[in-house]
């Protein structure tokens, strides 16, 4: 059967039958990528049989991913344990912030007594993980980049302010102080309409030669709408942890091709829904880079976002495009 065309659109989610690297200068800014690419165990055609190498693989990925991310993004790395820990010092060395790390519980239906801890000496493995990172907001002071939290004390202290004066600013008894401008690790973000309180206090009560303070271009302080921008989407629904307990798919979900499973590791779309709900909102642009049988992209029409994808493996394209199809 001959190959469909490279692309396919359905409502609002395009999937792309080409590598990644060639396409992401022309898709749309992301507020979320899901990165579900090689995990270094020989798992399929193309995958490195150990995960010794896969910093040096993910390396031009990351750096495109920096480069069209903004802080309203965030980064989803799926893999293996040993997977993760070769390459996380690449993501966070391209300017990503560690947040969490979720764990896919699979249940013990996933091993089904196949495991032999004899020969294997470990227990049985019903696990993978999920990696959370955002895209760090960057400033610059003296020609010098630093943290949003240096930035703001920064600001405040340029103008000549005591500290203490940044609480009468925000309204506040002692939370810009002990939170907004500490330099400890009990930092915390200002919230947008303090974050304006602050700026419009030092423009109006500090030193004349400094202003403006809280300005990224010299001429204007930021928004409150600006600054709610310069961090990540995050929603965290009742209920939910860092544990993901959900079987490994069965049943009619699972794609089968002459009575076998067309992906060995095809992941449930209720898990997809999950990233997508957490951290964008209707109309936000989804990518998945690596898309297998693109369950990102069901996700991501689902719940109104719109999505960018890939999958360069022509039995998984074709597979992917058509269960998009089947269901918008």
């Amino acid at each position: 059967m001959p190959l469909p065309a490279a692309s396919f659109e359905r409502r609002g989610a395009t999937i792309h039958h080409a590598p990644a690297e060639t396409l992401y200068d022309r898709w749309p800014e992301p507020t979320c990528i899901i990165a579900d690419g090689p995990y270094g165990i020989a798992g399929y055609d193309g995958d490195p049989p150990t995960p010794v190498d896969l910093a040096a693989w993910y390396r031009p990925h990351i750096a495109a991913w920096t480069r069209r991310a903004t802080p309203q993004t965030t980064l989803w790395f799926w893999g293996t344990e040993v997977g993760w820990a070769h390459v996380h010092g690449e993501i966070a060395g391209q300017g990503w912030e560690y947040r969490n790390c979720h764990v896919w519980n699979k249940g013990l239906g996933h091993i089904a007594g196949n495991a032999n801890t004899q020969t294997l000496r470990k227990f049985p493995v019903v696990t993978e993980i999920c990696v959370q990172y955002v895209k760090a907001a960057r400033f610059v002071v003296d020609g010098q980049p630093v943290s949003m939290q240096d930035w703001l004390r920064h600001e405040w202290r340029r103008a000549g302010l005591p500290l203490s004066r940044a609480n009468a600013a925000c309204g506040v008894k002692n939370a810009a102080t002990r939170k907004y401008l500490t330099d400890c690790h009990l930092w915390y973000f200002p919230p947008a309409e303090a974050f304006e309180r602050l700026a419009a206090y030092a423009n109006r009560h500090g030193a004349r030669a400094g202003r403006p303070y809280f300005s990224t271009d010299d001429r204007t302080p930021l928004s409150a709408a600006t600054w709610e921008k310069m961090r990540a989407k995050f929603h965290c629904e009742v209920g939910v942890t860092n544990l993901w307990s959900a079987p490994a798919l069965r049943g009619p979900e699972r794609l089968k091709r002459a009575g076998a499973a067309l992906h060995t590791n095809q992941k449930p779309r209720g898990l997809f829904e999950l990233i997508v709900r957490t951290c964008t909102d209707p109309g936000d642009v989804v990518w998945e880079p690596f898309g297998g049988l693109c369950p990102g992209a069901l996700a991501s029409a689902a719940l109104g976002r719109r999505y960018v994808g890939v999958e360069i493996r022509p039995e998984f394209y074709r597979a992917a495009i058509e269960r998009l199809a089947a269901v918008y």
